[in-house]
């Protein structure tokens, strides 16, 4: 056995022993997990939708003990500034000498997995500090540049835009996520078992079970992982059909669509599809990966014309669509 099928094994053991450990506390929403452990991996941010009171944030807690890491939330509001979430600089006093000097306070972007409640709550400007943290992975006070920690994990919820008080956030920001996971109740099973489990008398604990270095390791390994022609043809394929000026865009398409994927959608395909092969216990990836992922990466991103909308046709549908559209152009 080689160094890295021995890695492979190993790994596949720590992922097994997280699973279980979420599983404590977590009911039910498999698919969720699956997808912001993909974002993970990918060393990617994400976001998520959906109803309040469907335990995101236990979610995203839960994950950051378990994994080791440290975790933070911020509640989004309108009067919220920039430097309210990278930090500031602050007088301090030296009390032998009385000499001023100013020291950089650390704000709550400075922790491994940030959740971001409501980002569409406040205003452009904090949006914009917390993007650029995002993408660059440091953070700008003043003439100063601070490196934030490595993994630095976004998720961030958002209420529906229909709402009074938020601010709508261009397609280029919602870019910089990888995926848009959609959080649905639970079936009747799921929410019988959350209700027994958190009406009883004791809480249930987790333990770590990785760390910032191992994961940070698994990360690499699912970077470094092959993958197929078959796999790149059929990411390129499928953000080619989305784009309206495409000639391999169908006519329903041009109809439904006003601004298809861009590249960025594609290396998500790509390198989703390894963290979820690897996920799955499996050391390269297939077609079906990036079937299994390419709603929750595509959501977000297109953006559909105004037939679409006043024939009431969903994202989803259109999604539907596109893979329908490639599978059959492709012959799979």
């Amino acid at each position: 056995m080689t160094d890295k099928e021995k890695a492979f094994e190993n790994y596949q053991a720590e992922i097994v022993r997280v699973k279980y450990e979420l599983s404590q506390v977590i009911v039910g929403q498999k698919e969720v997990i699956d997808e912001i452990f993909v974002s993970l991996l990918c060393n990617a941010h994400c976001f998520i939708v959906g109803y309040p009171g469907l335990a995101k944030t236990l979610v995203v807690k839960t994950l950051g003990t378990v994994l080791g890491l440290s975790f933070k939330r911020i509640q989004f509001t309108p009067d919220l500034m920039p430097s309210d979430i990278t930090g500031t600089d602050i007088v301090q006093e030296d009390p032998q000498t009385g000499k001023r000097s100013f020291e950089f306070l650390k704000g709550p972007l400075f922790t491994h997995i940030l959740l971001a409640d409501e980002i569409n709550r406040t205003p452009p400007k904090t949006q914009a500090a917390l993007l650029e943290a995002m993408q660059e992975r440091q953070v700008t006070v003043g003439t100063h540049t601070y490196e934030l920690d490595s993994p630095f994990f976004v998720l961030a919820t958002q209420n529906p835009l229909e709402q009074e008080g938020t601010y709508p956030m261009p397609e280029a920001q919602l870019d910089r996520f990888m995926m848009q996971i959609q959080v649905n109740y639970p079936d009747q099973l799921d929410e019988l078992e959350i209700l027994k489990k958190t009406t009883a008398g004791q809480d249930a604990n987790v333990s770590a079970v990785l760390d910032k270095q191992k994961i940070e390791e698994i990360q690499l390994y699912v970077r470094d992982m092959p993958v197929g022609d078959q796999v790149f043809n059929y990411a390129l394929q499928l953000c080619r059909s989305s784009r309206p000026q495409n000639e391999d865009c169908s006519e329903q398409i041009r109809d439904w669509v006003e601004l298809g994927v861009g590249p960025r959608a594609g290396q998500y395909l790509v390198l989703g599809a390894k963290a979820r092969a690897f996920i799955q216990g499996r050391n390269h990836p297939t077609t079906d990966d990036i079937k299994a992922i390419v709603k929750p990466i595509m959501r977000h991103r297109l953006v559909l014309s105004f037939e679409a909308e006043s024939e009431e046709v969903s994202v989803e549908a259109v999604i539907d669509r596109i893979i329908e559209d490639t599978d059959l152009r492709l012959k799979l």
